[in-house]
């Protein structure tokens, strides 16, 4: 959709703002506080909080995680005590609060609602409190989240160890400022294009979730059932294989290959003496951002390292088995790797690609093999223990190749649906900077969608 610009512009004094409208102002946000407590506050230091202050029950503290897309997500949102909560009643926000991440993912916002009324902030966060009515607090909240108001934050930012925004930042910030009426008319419109914008990209995304899940089955049903529908079948005698075709044996896996675990002593690990060198290094991050092979890495030792680790060759399966367990992958080059990853080296009458597949199937045996300490883990033990099932190997080539025909088709419609996706989010973000920097004019779009719905701008 094409939208109008305003009649008139003028020089906003600030570079990176370029133009304005005729009738907006450009204020610093510091000009909002008069003789009220500041409008931007930092949350607790880190040193007040911690990660075993943290309990089951009690107030939510706010995380970087929990913010995205203009709103909070309660999922996996950690709790301290009312006692904490009390020692930290002033950074309890309020409805009508807006929350700017300060560090790591600098800039991440949402507007606090009355279910957030009393929750904290981490001291990851800034709170925003506005109470000067010049400034609307849903505009503010897409002002302080548009591009280009993120880009000057950025660039401002000041920090020893990472990048950092301090009250000072954005207390300072020029923000363009249109008359009430019209802050109220563009957050009336962005709160409605971002609604159909997000539907959208959340039925794309579960279009990606159905086609894992049908990826998924269809490895599992390759490797466990074959391609041949009218096969003889028979009782493999366990649960989850249930019948499998006649001629295919049952076997655990330390019988299918070597298994060995990777090979790192030394803590700490991140030792910058063991690194730097010619020798590539994965981590389990690496197999869980790898399609089928491991293809780069982001990490090499030097000869040290090298000493107090293990090469396994290329064509090695990689396995985590701690945190994610069951990502798998074929090096795609040497590599070294540590004990939180194990390698296959599988037997003659293996074809390596069909025991990738095979694998892949049994990650929810893996996991239910798993041990669970402050994460799940499982050793080489309980691997080799888990069965699977073996077809002759002139089939494993067959049902690889078979695989690899069908879950490149999908992976394809998958990283489709992904680049609309992104091209969407661009969208979104591109519209909401014209919107609150007045590029375009979206009044009279505003004024049309509140009649379609019966409503005023308000």
């Amino acid at each position: 959709m094409m939208f109008p610009k305003y009649p008139k512009y003028k020089p906003s004094g600030t570079e990176w703002l370029g133009e304005i409208p005729e009738h907006w102002e450009v204020i610093r946000v510091k000009s909002l506080e008069g003789n009220k407590a500041s409008v931007v506050q930092t949350g607790p230091f880190g040193a007040q909080l911690h990660a075993h202050d943290y309990v089951d029950e009690g107030v939510p503290l706010i995380l970087i995680r929990n913010v995205g897309d203009m709103r909070i997500d309660d999922t996996d949102i950690p709790m301290i005590s009312q006692e904490d909560a009390e020692r930290l009643s002033m950074y309890r926000l309020k409805a009508g609060d807006i929350v700017f991440s300060r560090v790591g993912s600098i800039g991440r916002i949402a507007l606090c609602s009355d279910r957030e009324h009393g929750w904290l902030i981490s001291g990851q966060m800034l709170r925003l409190r506005i109470t000067n009515p010049r400034l609307y607090h849903k505009f503010a909240v897409y002002a302080f989240g548009c591009s280009s108001i993120l880009t000057f934050v950025e660039l401002q930012s000041v920090g020893s160890t990472r990048e950092s925004v301090n009250t000072d930042i954005l207390r300072n910030m020029p923000l363009p400022i249109p008359p009430e009426d019209e802050q109220r008319a563009i957050s009336a419109f962005l709160d409605q294009e971002t609604a159909q914008i997000d539907e959208l990209i959340k039925k794309k995304e579960r279009q990606i979730e159905l086609l894992q899940e049908k990826r998924t089955a269809l490895i599992s049903h390759a490797v466990t059932k074959g391609l041949n529908p009218n096969v003889k079948m028979k009782p493999s005698e366990i649960e989850w294989l249930g019948d499998i075709p006649e001629h295919w044996e049952v076997k655990s896996i330390k019988h299918l290959s070597a298994i060995q675990r990777g090979k790192f002593s030394h803590r700490p690990r991140n030792d910058p003496r063991f690194y730097g060198g010619a020798y590539p290094f994965i981590q389990t991050g690496d197999i869980s951002a790898a399609g089928k092979f491991i293809r780069t890495c982001h990490q090499t030792l030097n000869d040290e390292g090298l000493s107090i680790s293990k090469v396994f060759p290329k064509g090695t399966l990689v396995m985590s088995i701690a945190a994610n367990i069951g990502d798998i992958a074929i090096l795609g080059f040497d590599a070294c790797f540590p004990d939180s990853i194990v390698g296959f080296l599988p037997s003659r009458d293996v074809d390596l690609d069909f025991y990738y597949y095979a694998l892949f199937a049994l990650r929810d045996e893996m996991i239910n093999a798993s041990t669970i300490n402050t994460q799940l883990n499982i050793n080489i033990e309980r691997i080799g223990s888990v069965k699977t099932v073996l077809p002759p190997l002139p089939e494993q080539r067959a049902i690889a190749a078979f695989l690899d025909q069908e879950t490149a088709r999908i992976d394809a419609l998958i990283e489709k649906i992904r680049k609309s996706i992104d091209l969407l989010r661009e969208y979104r973000t591109a519209l909401i900077t014209a919107a609150v920097t007045g590029k375009i004019d979206v009044r009279l779009a505003a004024a049309e969608n509140a009649a379609q719905a019966g409503e005023e701008v308000a």
